[in-house]
Parts: C-alpha cells; structure tokens; sequence
C-alpha cells in the first residue's frame, strides 16, 4: 500500500464545499481536500479552508487542527476561547476541552 502524501500540498487544488448549515455569522464557506480516511470515518486528514463567519463545529472524533494562516478562535459553550493565527496547533477530543461544541471563526 502506498503512504498518503502530497511533496506539494500548498498546489493541492481545494473542492468547494460550499456553506455549511451550522453558521451562526457571515457567510462561511468551506473548501478542502481528504488525502487519507478510515473506511469507518473515525480518523481522516487532510486539508481544509473557511472564508470568514462563524461556524458551530461539533466534534465527533479527535481533530488536530495546524494553522498555515489567517486567524480566529475556537469558543467553548463554557466561554473559553482559544485564539488561534498562523502556526497555531489545536487537538480537540470529544471530551476535549474545546468540545463538544465549539465556534470557528
């Protein structure tokens, strides 16, 4: 089997996929790329984007998020936030502190 990669991921061509039925602000869309996922969806990675909004994201499964660019913040129904910009890692678990529900900005 051959291992998943892209030697050039920032040429990697993005699929519109459009705005999603979670906005909570603006007009979000989002566009991406999967470039490996389990046949039962419990883990996928790949690339992903989002034009400016607010988005309710629920997490189902761990999501490790690396930010090339741009800024926002993820907030807990708690009220925590965690800003985040270029460079930013964030994991987020089910039971995680930025779950089960949190906003990308």
């Amino acid at each position: 089997m051959s291992i998943p990669h892209w030697p050039q991921a920032a040429s990697v061509e993005l699929e519109d996929w459009g705005a999603g039925s979670n906005t909570l602000a603006g007009a979000p869309r989002a566009s991406g790329k999967i470039l490996s996922q389990n046949p039962d969806g419990s883990s996928e990675c790949g690339l992903w984007s989002c034009t400016p909004g607010t988005r309710k994201v629920t997490f189902a499964a761990d999501e490790f998020c690396h930010f090339l660019s741009g800024r926002g913040s993820y907030v807990h129904d708690n009220g925590e936030q965690i800003p985040v910009g270029a460079g930013t890692l964030v994991f987020s678990a089910p039971a995680g502190p930025a779950s089960p529900s949190s906003r990308k900005r």
